[in-house]
């Protein structure tokens, strides 16, 4: 293992060093200071004569008497099912007072590309207990689905509610010892050390540290590093998935700080940059994160992600949710209105979207009028959506009876159907008998979208007489 002390620039992250031989992409590298402390870093250009590292903890104290060695292959994450109950760094080591990591083994954590031809058509329903999601953008297994946010609102909150709440349904019913069980990895990039706090007291507090993996890269700790904790957490997931037979759910959060990261390293390699001053391969990048979600055909696990984001000025038009859009399979969208009004968690279920909704739901797996409920739900909330703006022109009293029973629908869903807190956890079947309570202020011939044995089987006569007699 050849020694260099040929340091000849230190830009930011980055360490240039005159090498006289040729030095593998992505290849580890170990930098020796003065003091005796070893660095790691990560080749991120390599060229005839010289090559770029960056330095995952920081360049600060680097000068040019210090030693650099190649150690000749990429990083790998030590991987076991061990790790479930650990919490870890943003560079993979233990931070969470436990002993060191006994690997069975060391995979690349940029994982190994999915066979498209390989691949099993997500349709099995996850289900997280947040009706919002679960009721009108259901999550299924292999699915990524992002969760679009912004400065200042709960989507911390969400995310630690789905983490401990989510759960495969049939397994629960089965025997435990058959079939795959359920494990949360959850990877947090740039965040404060209040919110780190947070986490940790809840997943000890409610003991989803159990079944979850947790990587840690705080806002103080080097941006460099922000770029290889979601793939540590990725090939952890892979593992769990597809080794141990785990549905394994990963939460990434927050996304934004990742792409600020991606950004400050192209900064400093001089690149030319894309919109809005972003890495014009941050489509590609992004796509080689979310594509490891998914199902390997003749294997019983799955990855699903939910990654998190929250948009720079509220702006759904920003590279970083319209990249992610486009890879994604739909996405969920946090409200700054709703959260101001005091709905838990303050989903807004009109411009959200799960794709791959449809496969996941229905008859053997969430309830046969499962589709119809939630077709009919989002007609007469945006009808009732529309009428407030009507209103705040005409008045109630220029509408009908029809739609004035729209409005107080409208009303009555966000503050019973969405606003449920962050520590209820409603499983599928409470989901759906509370959609039906709400559409039952609803006259019969109003449910267009519902089969009429679904209407006769479900549709509350009393509860509608109820609410007539309440406004009258």
């Amino acid at each position: 293992m050849k020694e260099y002390q040929t340091i000849t620039e230190i830009s930011g992250p980055l360490v240039f060093v005159e090498t006289d031989e040729p030095v593998g992409y992505d290849e580890i590298v170990e930098i020796e200071i003065g003091d005796g402390e070893t660095r790691r870093g990560q080749v991120l250009e390599s060229a005839s004569d010289y090559v770029a590292i960056q330095v995952f903890e920081g360049t600060e104290g680097i000068d040019r008497d210090a030693s650099v060695r190649f150690l000749g292959e990429t990083m790998k994450m030590p991987v076991t099912e061990d790790l479930l109950g650990r919490v870890l760094d943003g560079t993979g080591q233990p931070i969470d007072g436990g002993p060191e990591i006994v690997p069975d083994e060391r995979q690349d954590i940029v994982g190994a590309a999915i066979n498209p031809y390989s691949r099993e058509y997500p349709e099995e329903f996850i289900q997280t207990g947040v009706s919002a999601i679960d009721g009108m953008n259901t999550l299924v297994r292999g699915q990524k689905l992002p969760i679009f946010s912004a400065s200042g609102l709960p989507h911390n909150d969400l995310a630690l509610q789905i983490a401990r709440q989510a759960t495969v349904p049939e397994e629960e019913e089965g025997d435990d010892d058959e079939g795959s069980e359920f494990a949360v990895i959850f990877g947090a990039m740039g965040i404060t050390a209040e919110e780190a706090n947070e986490f940790m007291d809840d997943f000890e507090r409610t003991g989803a540290l159990e079944r979850s993996v947790v990587f840690m890269n705080l806002a103080d700790d080097p941006a460099v590093e922000r770029t290889i904790t979601p793939r540590l957490a990725l090939t952890t997931a892979e593992y769990l998935a597809f080794e141990k037979d785990y549905h394994v759910l990963v939460i990434l959060t927050d996304m934004t700080n990742y792409c600020e990261a991606l950004r400050e390293i192209g900064a400093a390699r001089e690149e030319v940059p894309g919109r809005r001053g972003y890495p014009g391969y941050m489509y590609t990048d992004l796509a080689q994160l979310y594509e490891r979600a998914g199902r390997i055909e003749g294997r019983a696990g799955s990855v699903t992600q939910i990654p998190i984001l929250t948009m720079p000025g509220d702006d759904d038009t920003h590279p970083i949710p319209d990249l992610t859009g486009y890879i994604t399979e739909g996405q969920i969208y946090i409200d700054r209105d709703l959260n101001s009004q005091g709905v838990q968690p303050p989903i807004n279920v009109l411009p959200s979207l799960s794709r791959l909704m449809d496969d996941g739901i229905g008859e053997g797996l969430t309830r046969a009028d499962h589709a119809d409920v939630k077709d009919q739900i989002f007609a007469a909330y945006a009808e009732g959506e529309d009428l407030r703006d009507l209103v705040n022109i005409v008045g109630r009293e220029a509408l009908s009876e029809l739609d004035n029973k729209y409005l107080d629908f409208a009303d009555r869903f966000e503050d019973e159907f969405v606003d449920q807190g962050f520590d209820t956890d409603r499983d599928i079947d409470e989901t759906l008998e509370l959609g039906w309570d709400l559409l039952s202020m609803l006259p019969k011939d109003a449910l267009n979208r519902i089969d009429e044995e679904l209407i006769e089987e479900h549709y509350r006569e009393d509860e509608s007489a109820e609410a007539v007699e309440a406004e009258a």
